[in-house]
């Protein structure tokens, strides 16, 4: 039976008064206060040899397993440079630059992270409802579908940053990461001819329904969608309010925004220069756990379909039965006695019109059906263009 819970010391105290007593038996005295002889002479030997009557602590003297010294500087080291890796990215990491090291376990390294007070506090969040994988299904490899957006924008300098990004979604791959002025097509479309150019072209770019991605035309189509088209590339756009369908590439924005943006940099060039030093360390350095530690360097190659020259790509072909017809800079069709206003996004592409009536022939834009032209039964009135729904809404 143990001591009283109330005091043990107190009561070890009373044992030993009684002890010198010279009263009762060792026996006799272990009996009244409810512990083992054992533990009597334990105590008793104790008090003889002028130590307290506290517990001592269980902790071993020495420890086989304990990490060097030196081992944990240079983990803490790692640490401050690799700020927001979690124990086990960072152990990857550090197996992968430092081959025959023998490190401790990400359960160690959290340990470490805690006693040397590089742990912050997570701020608790109410629970989400986790992100959809359904868009992903059709991801076969790399290059299959890549992903774009613009991580925003903010402040550097006078000047405002709209970070262009570029993800491969089988490999998470970080294709491309520019600081532009702004999210104009022009801009933009300089970026991917350089990226085709670099790395091929992919199967299918996925995008949200903001502009330079997506405009209130038919189709939704804009010039540099449009573009893609004729290129040969799928356009996906996710459903308006639902980023969590391009949720991989909002992953990687968070990362980015934690690592190169707060704070930003003073210049545009040492913002880009932020941007490529992130990106290197992303693709090559970085773990990522959906990878199996693996880094996306590692499941990344170039693409097999290489872009074309011209880079603007070829008109698409119509079929026979179809009339043809270039539409001029600002998107009006010119052709016979029709003279109509189409849509600014396709300006100088090649339309197939297919006669429907005398008065009625439909457009369309390589394969897509993108409206109806209709002459008007007074001679009065103009002829009128009629889209098809664009299916934009808001952008995500």
């Amino acid at each position: 039976m143990p001591w009283k819970e109330s005091s043990p010391v107190t009561e070890r105290e009373r044992f030993i008064d009684a002890y010198m007593r010279r009263e009762e038996t060792v026996a006799e005295l272990s009996r009244r206060f409810g512990i083992s002889r054992k533990t009597g002479y334990k105590w008793i030997g104790r008090y003889m040899a002028g130590t307290e009557l506290t517990d001592r602590s269980r902790r071993p003297r020495r420890s086989p397993n304990a990490v060097a010294q030196d081992m944990e500087d240079f983990i803490v080291a790692a640490r401050k440079v690799h700020t927001r890796w979690g124990p086990q990215k960072l152990r990857e990491a550090l197996v992968r630059t430092n081959p025959g090291v023998v490190f401790p376990s990400a359960g160690t390294f959290a340990l470490i992270f805690t006693r040397n007070g590089l742990v912050r506090p997570r701020r608790r969040r109410r629970l989400r409802t986790p992100p959809s994988t359904q868009p992903f299904g059709h991801i076969t490899g790399p290059n299959s579908l890549w992903c774009v957006d613009f991580k925003g924008d903010f402040d550097v300098g006078r000047r405002r940053c709209y970070p262009l990004t570029i993800t491969d979604a089988y490999s998470r791959y970080l294709i491309c990461c520019v600081g532009l002025s702004s999210t104009r097509s022009g801009p933009v479309r300089k970026v991917f001819e350089r990226v085709f150019r670099e790395f091929g072209m992919p199967e299918a770019i996925r995008s949200d329904n903001g502009s330079p991605f997506a405009s209130n035309a038919p189709r939704g189509l804009s010039r540099l969608s449009a573009w893609w088209a004729q290129l040969g590339i799928r356009h996906e756009r996710i459903t308006p309010g639902k980023p969590q369908q391009n949720g991989r590439h909002e992953r990687m924005h968070l990362t980015l925004k934690q690592e190169t943006a707060m704070p930003p940099q003073r210049t545009m060039r040492s913002q880009q220069r932020a941007f490529d030093h992130f990106r290197k360390e992303y693709n090559v350095d970085r773990p990522h756990a959906a990878l199996g530690q693996r880094v996306p360097a590692d499941y990344y190659q170039p693409s097999a379909c290489a872009a074309p020259e011209p880079i603007w790509g070829k008109d698409f072909q119509y079929d026979p039965d179809f009339a043809t017809s270039r539409l001029d800079r600002l998107g009006r069709l010119r052709w016979a006695e029709w003279r109509v206003k189409i849509s600014d996004a396709l300006a100088n592409t090649l339309v197939g019109l297919k006669w429907c009536s005398a008065r009625r022939w439909d457009v369309y834009f390589g394969p897509n059906f993108i409206g109806a032209m209709e002459h008007p039964s007074s001679p009065s009135k103009r002829t009128v263009f009629i889209p098809v729904a664009s299916a934009v809404g808001r952008s995500s």
